[in-house]
């Protein structure tokens, strides 16, 4: 924001021009505006000739709006940025046009971007839950365990005399019940995740989005660019004699004889190179209809004189002189104006009239278009002086994104309110948002919103789903009255005016192509492409990393219980130490993590998109997933447990028996990878889903089992001993009966809900 407001400035001073620094600049300067100057301070206008400027910084509307000096003499009330014909200019916005001086009324935080820039600081950002949650779970276990550790060492020694191998047994059931892996598996999986969206053309720059996006009830999206393609088109050209076009029609035979004139005055009427959307708009659909060519391409045409828009007439003319030496008058302006240079009867401003509402109703922008024909007289000093004829209107759209009805339709589907915030005129954001399939509601105006108390805001919002002429402030106080109501918000926006609110929302989205840096840096997800359907796409992806976490996090919770138990149980039996600190730590530092990437490449689940938006109060580990982790431990743990006991009775010895529970226990887990691949679709089903990293894991374990049998070092290290055929085929044996007793469990328990 301080580079934004910190131009150069030319201001007038006891009568000279001085060029100084935009933060030098005080109330009462006079400031010289020209072309391609960044406005240093708001300011009252005392001259205006043809200035234009760009307010998109603070409205989010990139079409420029025109300025109009303040009347000498009169009082006037300062009103916010955005409309044309205003007597203001603003800090931050940029002039593409014409020229002007103004006074200088408010500067820093008194300026509109200055307020803007209080309001974001005074935003404060909410800390993610899982890693919340996380922290207190790691925390409950560290204590847990640790307790239990000291009470296993006093144990052991008192009892057994042992004080070495109990303090042993005491990091072994220390390391056992502490799920350090967690934190690891909850880093790779947000890593992970944010590879997966960005492959959406979506940046994550905050974790704690990741875990929102499943939990999302309302979207909040701009109109421009994002729903619409930032680009003005010619949607409907409309002619006295009744004759309308429209972009979806086929264009036949007799177009170019019937509507090829209103499109080349058009074009006469525009820069030769123009910049103005509206102006592009005219040149694109002429060569697009190879109706005529650009001005400047026409050989042998002179363009003589320009009629620049004036507050007191809205309206532009071009007089071109033609290869035989006559003049050609082109104009192109606001409906009202090209009435009044025509001379309209009231009958004919009747027909008029109500073919301007038909088109503003449609949400196009609506211009008229008329031509004069002149002889070698001396050119009138104004447009009036001219006999102009009405051709036709015009009317411009930012047409809607081909993506956006089906991506709405799917959030509509998912549960997710959109909800349409602009600073766009009313007819427009209603004409969008019944394209887009959001709604035909009549939209809540800024002026309506600044009447409304906080209570009555928060019972609006729960109806309303288009927001027009909203102002930065508004649109901060939109999201929090969605907040209030229990809503999880996710915002889009682009300009300085929407940072305020991304950061407020849970889930604030900027535009990466037109997006400044300020939204940017407020926002925790950024659009690459500018494109509605990525932020679904990022949703539908947020929803299957949660859900694919929440199966990593139940199949740890799920190996904890059997190398717990696994731990402890020698004590019990009094039999020698089956797991110490080495292989505990090969389990879950090493194991448990590699297998848990099985699960962060898992597919979506059928109903990911079908079914409503998460609780975001709901804990990770929640009391069904515990008792299913629970449920799958205590099946590892018994059967392991009965292997190793059988085994230590029959006098096998101690090196064998640990290496068959050990094989066994790690056969048991990689079942369990198979039952928690999927909650809502059977084994088979999940077994015929393609998972390239599942097929590695597996090799990958397979290779580190076979390396701790046959390198002697790791036999030491490990304390194995040999296993035979049979041993090998025990442990496959009781990782396939685990398997079916889940397996049988789950489809049982899968009629009502899921784990």
């Amino acid at each position: 924001l301080r580079d934004l407001t910190s131009p150069r400035a030319l201001v007038v001073r006891d009568g000279e021009r001085l060029r100084i620094a935009g933060r030098d600049v005080v109330r009462g300067d006079v400031i010289v505006l020209t072309e391609g100057d960044r406005v240093p301070a708001d300011a009252t206008l005392r001259e205006s000739h043809d200035l234009q400027i760009d307010e998109s910084l603070l409205t989010g509307e990139s079409v420029p709006v025109r300025k109009a000096a303040v009347v000498p003499g009169t009082a006037v009330q300062p009103q916010r940025p955005g409309g044309d014909g205003l007597p203001f200019v603003y800090s931050g916005s940029l002039v593409i046009g014409g020229r002007g001086q103004a006074e200088v009324a408010a500067t820093g935080p008194q300026s509109e971007i200055g307020k803007i820039g209080q309001s974001l600081v005074s935003v404060k950002s909410q800390p993610g839950r899982l890693q919340t949650q996380v922290r207190k779970l790691v925390t409950i276990f560290a204590i847990i365990g640790g307790v239990v550790s000291v009470a296993v060492v006093l144990l052991y020694g008192l009892v057994r005399g042992g004080w070495l191998d109990g303090i042993l047994a005491g990091i072994a059931v220390g390391m056992s019940m502490l799920p350090e892996e967690i934190p690891v598996v909850l880093a790779v999986f947000m890593a992970m995740g944010a590879w997966r969206i960005s492959r959406a053309r979506v940046l994550t720059r905050r974790s704690t989005a990741i875990e929102a996006l499943g939990s999302a009830t309302v979207l909040c999206t701009d109109k421009t660019g994002t729903l619409t393609e930032n680009r003005m088109s010619i949607a409907r050209l409309a002619l006295p004699t009744g004759e309308i076009w429209g972009a979806a029609d086929a264009v036949g035979p007799g177009w170019a004889q019937t509507f090829s004139e209103i499109v080349e005055l058009g074009i006469l009427a525009s820069a030769i190179d123009p910049v103005d959307p509206m102006e592009k708009a005219f040149c694109a659909l002429g060569a697009a209809q190879e109706t005529g060519n650009a001005p400047a391409d026409r050989e042998g045409w002179r363009l003589v004189k320009e009629y620049a828009l004036r507050p007191e007439l809205l309206a532009m003319s071009h007089v071109w002189e033609r290869e035989d030496g006559g003049l050609v008058v082109a104009a192109k302006g606001a409906p009202e104006a090209i009435a009044s240079l025509c001379q309209m009867t009231k009958e004919q401003m009747v027909s008029l009239r109500a073919s301007i509402d038909l088109m503003a109703g449609a949400g196009l922008r609506v211009l008229g278009v008329a031509q004069a024909k002149v002889g070698a007289t001396a050119l009138p000093d104004t447009q009036q002086g001219f006999a102009f004829n009405f051709v036709g209107l015009v009317g411009l759209a930012d047409a809607l994104r081909q993506s956006v009805p089906a991506a709405v339709k799917e959030c509509r589907s998912a549960g997710i309110r959109i909800v349409m915030i602009t600073g766009d005129y009313p007819a427009t954001a209603r004409a969008i948002a019944r394209q887009a399939g959001i709604g035909d509601d009549e939209p809540v105006t800024g002026e309506m919103l600044t009447r409304m108390t906080d209570m009555e805001l928060g019972e609006r919002v729960n109806t309303a789903t288009v927001f027009a002429r909203i102002m930065p402030e508004q649109k901060l106080r939109i999201v929090n009255a969605l907040k209030s109501n229990g809503e999880i918000v996710a915002m889009t926006g682009d300009g300085v005016n929407d940072a305020p609110s991304l950061k407020a929302a849970n889930i604030g989205i900027a535009m990466g192509g037109r997006g400044t840096d300020v939204a940017r840096e407020a926002a925790s997800i950024v659009l690459l492409d500018d494109d509605f359907g990525s932020i679904v796409k990022a949703v539908r992806l947020g929803r299957r990393i949660y859900d694919n976490l929440r199966k990593a996090m139940g199949f740890i919770l799920a190996v904890h219980v059997p190398i717990a138990g696994l731990a402890l149980l020698p004590l019990v039996f009094g039999l020698p130490i089956l797991l110490g600190p080495v292989h505990i730590a090969f389990l879950q530092l090493i194991i448990d993590p590699v297998c848990s990437l099985v699960f962060e490449a898992e597919g979506e689940e059928e109903d990911v998109m079908r079914r409503p938006p998460r609780n975001p109060d709901v804990p990770l580990f929640s009391r069904p997933m515990i008792v299913w982790g629970l449920l799958q431990g205590l099946a590892v743990f018994i059967m392991v447990g009965t292997i190793f006991v059988l085994a230590s009775s029959r006098g096998i010895p101690e090196g064998d028996v640990r290496a068959l529970a050990f094989f066994s226990l790690v056969m048991a887990f990689i079942s369990l990878i198979f039952v928690n691949r999927s909650f809502s679709t059977s084994l088979v089903a999940a077994l015929l889903s393609p998972n390239r990293t599942l097929l590695l894991v597996l090799a990958g374990v397979t290779a580190m089992l076979v390396l701790t049998l046959t390198w002697p070092l790791a036999r030491t290290l490990f304390r194995f001993g040999p296993l035979h055929l049979d041993d090998i085929l025990l442990t496959l044996g009781a990782g396939v009966a685990v398997l079916v007793v889940l397996e049988t469990a789950k489809a049982l328990m899968r009629p009502r809900g899921r784990a």
